[in-house]
């Protein structure tokens, strides 16, 4: 992750002091699919191939990619395509592509531990140092796979699900966890890559909600310490339907 070291001056009680202090870097990129430009996106300036993967993925453009390059601010990805490319707005501000999400197949489950060991994970370094960046954090079955954090959340979706592709890794045996809000972009990112259990520390929307209960994923909020809310698909998580007196 690029930091910088800047100057500032922090103010505490009556006391003023200079000091240098970690800020996140920020830079613009533009995002070619089959050498042509879909999208700029402001991200952090790391794992830029697996953003440029992750982000045709998890717009529902495609569902694998042969190829991405990176050359200074452009990202260059190869993937088999169909139908025309419209672009909307998000409620992160950014450009996604509007498109009906993906519905997701897949027998995961996961015990409550396990969510909140994915909570655990989602803190990062970064974010003590600067309080900037969002995470996500790509489990599988055996353990940990990627990390991710970025200035955008939406950002680290894309490269989390970015590296499960170039590695090779069955996504629908995955699961994720975001610092970030989940409304319907974000809920849609996952569905499209095929990513049945979305663990969040934050809360979604009513769209984010009903896009997770039409596509059947498991969406979980508000996952802090010992504590999280199931909005949608609880048979994912085991005991719960049955410690709640459902079918």
């Amino acid at each position: 992750m690029v930091m910088d070291m800047l100057p500032a001056i922090r103010v505490e009680g009556d006391e003023a002091v200079r000091i240098t202090d970690h800020v996140i870097s920020e830079e613009r990129y533009l995002i070619y699919l089959n050498n042509h430009l879909i999208t700029e996106q402001i991200a952090s300036p790391d794992q830029l191939e697996e953003l440029g993967a992750g982000f045709v993925i998890c717009e529902g453009l495609t569902g694998h990619v042969d190829a991405v390059s990176v050359t200074g601010s452009e990202i260059w990805v190869e993937a088999e395509t169909s139908g025309g490319i419209e672009l909307e707005y998000r409620s992160c501000g950014g450009c996604g592509i509007r498109g009906v999400p993906k519905p997701v197949h897949s027998s995961l489950s996961i015990s409550p531990e396990k969510v909140r060991g994915i909570t655990r994970e989602i803190e990062s370094e970064t974010w003590k140092k600067t309080g900037g960046v969002h995470c996500s954090v790509l489990f599988s079955t055996t353990g940990l796979v990627t990390k991710s954090c970025d200035i955008g959340r939406h950002n680290t979706v894309d490269k989390v699900v970015g590296f499960a592709e170039l590695q090779g890794i069955d996504r629908a045996k995955c699961f994720i966890g975001c610092t970030g809000r989940q409304p319907a972009g974000m809920v849609a990112k996952c569905a499209n890559a095929g990513i049945p259990i979305i663990v969040s520390r934050a809360a979604s929307t009513d769209h984010g909600i009903l896009t997770a209960e039409q596509t059947g994923i498991t969406l979980i909020c508000f996952s802090r310490q010992n504590r999280f809310t199931i909005y949608t698909n609880p048979q994912r998580i085991e005991g719960v339907v049955h410690a709640v007196g459902g079918d």
